[in-house]
This record gives C-alpha cells, structure tokens and sequence, in this order.
C-alpha cells in the first residue's frame, strides 16, 4: 500500500516516548509507531461501533428468524 506524508503535532513528552520505543527497537522508526497506533485506534473505535449495532438487535426476534423454516425443513434432511 502507498504511503503520504502528513505533518502532525504532538506534545513533547509524547515524542520523547515515542522516541524511547524506537531506541528501544519496539518499532523501526515513528512512522510506524504512529501508523500503529492510528490503525488500533481505529480497529477499536470500529469494535465498539459493531457492538453497539449488535446491542440493539432483538435476541428473541433474532433467535426465531434463524429459526425460520428449521422445523418443516428437518424432515427433507437425509439422515445420517
């Protein structure tokens, strides 16, 4: 995947951390360091907006309609 360049600020103590990990080998340069950290952030952000979704679904409404149409179609089904 193609990569822009974008200019951020962060406040010092932050780049002095994140420095630190790239000293530390726990990530090759601040790129990817902040590359990560944005893609957790948005996998995250993604996680609670499916859960939230699934939050308001009718487990009762949902159990039947994958229900639906079990009882008369177990009879078709070759027996093992």
């Amino acid at each position: 995947m193609s990569s822009i360049k974008i200019a951020i600020s962060l406040e010092q103590k932050l780049v002095e951390e994140l420095d630190q990990m790239v000293q530390n080998n726990v990530y090759p340069n601040r790129s990817k360091a902040i590359q990560d950290a944005v893609q957790e952030k948005i996998t995250r952000i993604n996680k609670n907006r499916l859960a939230k979704e699934c939050a308001k679904l009718d487990i009762n409404f949902e159990q039947s309609l994958s229900e639906e149409g079990l009882s008369t179609e177990s009879a078709e089904w070759a027996e093992y």
